[in-house]
């Protein structure tokens, strides 16, 4: 048995992936409005440095011709060019919740079977209605299937000391990233992203993918019983993945419904405030300074500023959007990343 067969990725989303912990941190968990907050702030900043360490000063750089004027109209037109079209698109996702009567029926027979299937596997009755519930009942139940798996290995059966390490490493990996899901998810709420976060730390595509390797390749040296409660963890590990996918589906549509009443509370403001500076605004008229800074050069930054807001506000929540997605862009045993290519190795 080679090395690679004992080799375990880390659990975690953060210890997987190659950015920094700050950055993700940013991508993910930091408020929405506060990254756009940060966006603008760096966009306000950098606008007033550039015009200070311009060699012309600033007062005659917006003096000279017209560049203000044509700002304007560029932040007019790319405005209402951007929000219409980010919000058709909004739109034109969320319309996959519309459809006739048939159509909204077969997606409720097929969410009912997954559920029956989930509460066959996690031994309920009813599975639980409310996300982090339901996630946490199918992470419990595979520490649940992995400790079966555990207590039916019978040390004496005369098993081989590698396939016997190999198993033990397996089922603590299993049991302990089970363990550490569970509490995140505990009293989490759909809507915030606490619960994708949770769903994105188990992770169920490498278990899936080694549990079926144990199973075919050392699935002679088990008993029945062994094998049984190893066939249970897989099918749990199986229904796993779409759950996440379900939910993290679910959790796009409603950061894209959110994305979309924020560009039209902001969209307005920032048109009048670029429509006024165009109409109104003459840097002619502030020839003053302000702490050293041109007062025209100071009131275009802001005005700039607060007239992209709308786009910083986009690029805020797009981004989270597209680090989940490219955390996600598999379901089941495919592993993309590539700290984890080394477990596809030949396992003789």
């Amino acid at each position: 048995m080679s090395d690679s067969d004992r080799h375990q990725p880390s659990d975690t989303m953060r210890e997987r992936v190659s950015e920094s912990s700050r950055m993700l941190w940013l991508l993910l968990d930091v408020d929405r409005w506060i990254i756009a907050g940060l966006f603008s702030a760096t966009l306000f900043l950098f606008l007033l440095a550039a015009g200070i360490a311009h060699p012309t000063p600033p007062h005659t750089l917006l003096t000279r011709g017209d560049p203000a004027e044509t700002l304007y109209q560029a932040l007019i037109t790319g405005t209402i060019t951007g929000v219409t079209l980010v919000l058709t698109l909004s739109q034109l996702i969320l319309s996959q919740e519309l459809g006739a009567v048939g159509d909204q029926r077969e997606r409720m027979e097929g969410a009912m079977r997954f559920r029956d299937d989930v509460a066959d596997s996690v031994g309920a009755a009813v599975s639980p209605a409310e996300p982090s519930a339901f996630l946490r009942s199918l992470v419990r139940a595979t520490k649940e299937r992995a400790q079966s798996v555990e207590e039916a290995v019978d040390e004496g059966d005369g098993l081989d000391d590698d396939l016997l390490e190999l198993l033990s490493a397996y089922l603590d990996s299993v049991v302990g990233n089970a363990d550490e899901v569970t509490d995140q998810l505990e009293g989490r709420t759909f809507g915030e992203f606490d619960v994708v976060e949770a769903a994105l730390n188990y992770n169920y595509s490498w278990k899936l993918y080694a549990g079926r390797r144990i199973r075919e390749e050392y699935g002679e040296g088990l008993s029945e019983e062994a094998l049984d409660a190893l066939d249970e963890l897989i099918e749990t590990l199986k229904l796993f993945g779409p759950a996440r996918e379900h939910f993290k589906t679910l959790y796009f549509q409603w950061e894209l419904a959110n994305l979309s009443r924020a560009l039209l509370y902001i969209a307005v403001p920032a048109l009048a405030v670029a429509i006024g500076s165009l109409i109104l605004f003459d840097p002619q008229d502030f020839s003053g300074t302000t702490y050293g800074v041109a007062n025209s050069l100071l009131l275009v930054a802001t005005t700039t500023t607060v007239s992209l807001l709308p786009f910083t506000v986009l690029l805020a929540y797009i981004l989270r959007i597209v680090t989940i997605t490219k955390r996600t862009l598999s379901i089941g045993p495919f592993i993309l990343r590539e700290t984890e290519r080394s477990v596809d190795v030949n396992w003789d």
